[in-house]
């Protein structure tokens, strides 16, 4: 609803302030909203949780990315766990760089590529692992609420497809019969 200044009949119409905006869950921000922020708008509330409990135990959640990764897939070097932890390799090095200060992880040098460095995590990089993965699942339980296995295993399953058709490129084009087109 808009109102005129009675200091002048002439002037135009001042808008009265907006409403305030909806909360997350709510309006467009809800289940009728666009799917590409609804999953930008649950990761920032998970990152944002992730880095809260991790932060208790000295670690953040790009340490945490990289340190799950070297544990899934050991003497890698930086340039594939920075793919692997979805980093960029500038970021990748200065987290490698506070994970060997902090003594989490240790790099050796590749046997035939001299230039290639190869990390490994130490005893104490595999127990903060074991005690960051222990409050993260604990999140990930939350999140999921105590949804049934199965629905669980169709979100993850959906998650990961996404995941592998970003890295295919595009396949075909939208149905536009398919789409959600939230009011």
């Amino acid at each position: 609803m808009s109102k005129r200044d009675p200091a002048s009949p002439t002037a135009p119409e001042v808008p009265s302030a907006p409403e305030a905006p909806p909360a997350a869950g709510e309006g467009a921000r809800g289940a009728a909203g666009h799917l590409g922020y609804l999953l930008r708008q649950a990761a920032h509330v998970f990152r944002q949780r992730v880095d809260q409990t991790l932060g208790e135990i000295g670690l953040t959640a790009p340490q945490f990315s990289v340190l799950t990764m070297l544990a899934a897939y050991p003497g890698h070097s930086n340039a594939d766990l920075a793919r692997l932890a979805l980093l960029t390799p500038q970021t990748m090095s200065v987290i490698v760089a506070n994970l060997t200060a902090a003594g989490l992880v240790v790099a050796r040098p590749h046997p035939v590529h001299g230039r290639i460095r190869r990390l490994a995590l130490t005893d104490a990089g595999r127990g903060a692992l074991a005690a960051a993965k222990t409050r993260v699942y604990a999140l990930e339980a939350a999140l999921l609420g105590g949804l049934p296995d199965a629905e669980d295993a169709v979100i993850r399953r959906w998650l990961a497809a996404v995941a592998a058709g970003a890295e295919r490129g595009p396949e075909a084009p939208p149905d536009p019969d398919r789409q959600h087109r939230p009011d």
